[in-house]
């Protein structure tokens, strides 16, 4: 007679699970392990800019491997090569053109001004890996077509995130997030005292955005709901930059009050 082993997870114990519950607990594993997948490289799209090397640099530091895309490949390299003198012994991060870049992660975070997003995304296009995730951070913020930093342009789409969702291929989920994080704070040492409002209306594309957040020490993840939400988010960075000039500090940063989310 053959004994049925029962399995053990901490505080679980599947024997005692329905079927159904069986089947969601599966489905909720198996979307945990794909995320985690997913979250081991990771390619920053204009990693050679002031936010992307902050964002490379603290995830760098939290483990992941990070992949610098640049139009130029040796700019790429030498940005990898700095971050990696930075972070120290342990640090994968390497340095390619935007290219090999996107056809080389799961994940992708945009990090490059606006007014060269939309060519960016037309070259990468069929670079994309299928059921990939693409994390927008772009601010359509004026000084990209000489006007002032404080204010924003109008996007057809109604957001530099929404514009990214309309140019990637089908298949390819798109969050907006890390908008308003500072890039002198990213490239420091200390905790990052800020929030980071997710927007998607793929919940799958939010997680990967939230656990990406999560890396980052002193930063917290918060739901802002649909996609068409990053409009809101990627205007208050021109707020925080008028903040920086008034007040003659660089790191002004969001904390949204009055929430149980730790």
């Amino acid at each position: 007679m053959k004994h049925r082993k029962t399995v053990f997870l901490p505080g679980i114990n599947l024997m005692k699970l329905s079927t159904t519950s069986l089947m969601k607990f599966a489905c909720i594993l198996t979307t945990a392990l794909l995320i985690l997948s997913i979250m081991q490289t990771v390619a920053i799209i204009g990693g050679t800019g002031p936010e992307g090397r902050g964002l490379g640099l603290r995830w760098v530091r939290a483990g992941l491997k990070v992949i610098i895309g640049s139009r130029d490949a040796n700019r790429a390299s030498a940005a990898a090569q700095e971050i990696c003198g930075r972070a120290g012994p342990g640090a994968i991060v390497t340095g390619m053109d935007n290219t090999a870049a996107v056809a080389a992660s799961d994940t992708v975070v945009l990090a490059v001004p606006f007014e060269g997003q939309a060519s960016i995304l037309k070259q990468l296009k069929g670079s994309f890996q299928a059921a990939a995730v693409l994390v927008c951070a772009t601010v359509p913020l004026a000084s990209g077509v000489g006007d002032r930093g404080t204010r924003v342009l109008g996007v057809w789409q109604g957001s530099a995130a929404q514009q990214a969702a309309e140019m990637v291929p089908e298949g390819v989920a798109v969050a907006g997030a890390f908008q308003n994080i500072s890039a002198e704070l990213l490239a420091g040492d200390g905790d990052v005292e800020c929030d980071v409002i997710v927007c998607s209306d793929d919940a799958r594309a939010k997680q990967v955005a939230f656990e990406l957040a999560r890396k980052i020490p002193g930063a917290r993840p918060l739901d802002g709901g649909k996609l068409e939400n990053a409009r809101i988010v990627e205007q208050l960075t021109a707020l925080l930059i008028t903040l920086n000039i008034r007040h003659k500090v660089h790191g002004a940063g969001l904390r949204i009050t009055g929430l149980s989310t730790p």
